[in-house]
């Protein structure tokens, strides 16, 4: 009996201790600068629909074609999905049942290649996500479809694909009867346009595809300031759609209507079961907000992304890319090793409540860095530019930012400046209505 006892009440002070993390991770995250470029906060709408019955449902299959019943409704709410997200990219088959953005890759590998087919694809130092990397990396082209992956040559200075080396790389590859399947674009720091139109000729000549991986700046091509992958040449772009899209965890793909069968025999059964209708639901409600709003909120990120990287790069910090501008999207990119480590300034900056991330750039390839105390660290603006921030608060991020990496003040006092700084700011924008502060915390209990 006392066994029951005790277990009953270890239960209980474990289920209480999880709510109040919950609710204390709510007034960290209210209380800090986020500027992690692969996440954002979605609309009041967005979690709305992600508390709905919907996430408790099930719908294998295509709507219309469901192994379930009970479906009526999240039938409607996908269809509706799938015609905003045709609208908003252009695309003539759109598929919003991935889970995520890697599962949306690995879509894209089930329908055009076979184990042991190659790949080429952007090395992690060059901006390459895990999801296009070899075995060896753990990387999930590699370790999870048996691919052997390729990299394109990299002009480091300049952070672009070197077209003519690639060209020639590829010849060589040729000669030893090695023809790539698939050439992947898209990438985890995508500071720059890719040369889909050139990468396109190159498949041509093997008979392969082209497979861009939109998941960070999905958001900046729905409002037209990026590129337009689809008219420039891809097959297919694939996507997460929770950064610049800020929709929920969830991911999409869209192309064209002669590669849908394959696309949906890749998806369903092979890659998914249930798909988790509460977060199609939110990518519905996202992209609707995307249509109406992103035209704005996308051209506000990268004017705010440049004028962050401008205010670091004049305070000391050494922000990669100034001869390009810095950046065209939402992220930056700086190597701080000559004041510490990225582990250090990511751990630094979080004790100041600046969230951020360490990340490898282009020298530690060459000098083989590990990738846990890399050269440099990544920082994005759709967050606090979904909060409404603008370029004179990029100024007020910079100085906080250098007095921790240049000037070595003291985190938790920068801490109370940050706090101070965020206040105003805990409002969602560029979205139909924002009832709920970003980051309160709603108790349904």
């Amino acid at each position: 009996m006392s066994s029951e006892k005790d277990s009953l009440t270890y239960a209980k002070t474990a289920y209480e201790h999880i709510l109040s993390l919950l609710e204390e991770h709510h007034r960290f995250i209210r209380d800090s600068i986020v500027l992690i470029a692969s996440e954002n906060v979605p609309s009041p709408a967005v979690r709305e629909a992600l508390a709905s019955d919907f996430g408790n449902r099930y719908a294998e299959g295509w709507p219309g074609e469901r192994i379930y019943a009970g479906c009526k409704y999240i039938d409607e709410v996908e269809l509706l999905a799938i015609e905003l997200g045709k609208r908003l990219f252009k695309a003539e088959f759109v598929d919003v049942r991935p889970i995520s953005g890697v599962v949306a890759n690995l879509i894209t590998y089930t329908a055009f290649t076979e184990p042991g087919d190659i790949m080429m694809s952007l090395a992690i130092p060059h901006g390459g996500h895990i999801s296009h990397s070899k075995r060896s990396w753990g990387g999930t082209a590699g370790a999870v479809r048996g691919l052997v992956v390729e990299h394109y040559e990299f002009d480091e200075y300049n952070y672009e694909i070197d077209l003519d080396a690639t060209r020639r790389k590829l010849k060589s590859l040729a000669s030893e009867g090695k023809k790539p399947k698939i050439f992947m674009l898209g990438a985890s720091v995508f500071l720059f346009p890719h040369p889909v139109r050139e990468i396109a000729e190159m498949a041509k000549e093997f008979d392969a595809r082209v497979v861009y991986d939109a998941a960070h700046v999905a958001g900046l091509i729905a409002g037209g300031i990026f590129q337009d992958p689809l008219r420039e040449g891809a097959d297919v772009m694939t996507m997460s759609t929770h950064k610049t899209l800020a929709g929920p965890q969830h991911g999409m793909l869209c192309s064209w209507a002669k590669y849908e069968e394959a696309l949906k025999k890749a998806a369903f059964p092979g890659m998914l079961s249930n798909h988790h209708l509460h977060a199609v639901a939110g990518v519905a409600i996202c992209l609707a907000e995307a249509i109406a709003f992103y035209k704005d909120y996308s051209r506000q990120i990268v004017r705010n992304a440049k004028a962050l990287a401008q205010a670091l790069y004049e305070r000391g910090v050494d922000v990669l890319y100034e001869h390009r501008g810095f950046t065209e999207s939402h992220t930056i990119v700086a190597d701080v090793s000559k004041y510490m480590n990225g582990k250090q300034a990511e751990e630094k900056l979080e004790q100041a409540k600046i969230i951020i991330n360490r990340n490898l750039i282009p020298k530690d390839y060459r000098l083989k860095t590990d990738y846990r105390t890399p050269s440099g660290i990544r920082l994005g603006t759709q967050e606090v530019t979904r909060l409404g921030m603008r370029e004179s608060e990029m100024e007020w991020i910079a100085e906080l930012i250098a007095k921790v990496i240049v000037k070595g003040e003291d985190p938790s006092k920068v801490a109370q400046e940050v706090s101070e700084l965020k206040r105003p700011f805990n409002k969602v924008h560029y979205c139909f209505t924002s009832k709920t502060e970003a980051y309160s915390y709603v108790q349904i209990r």
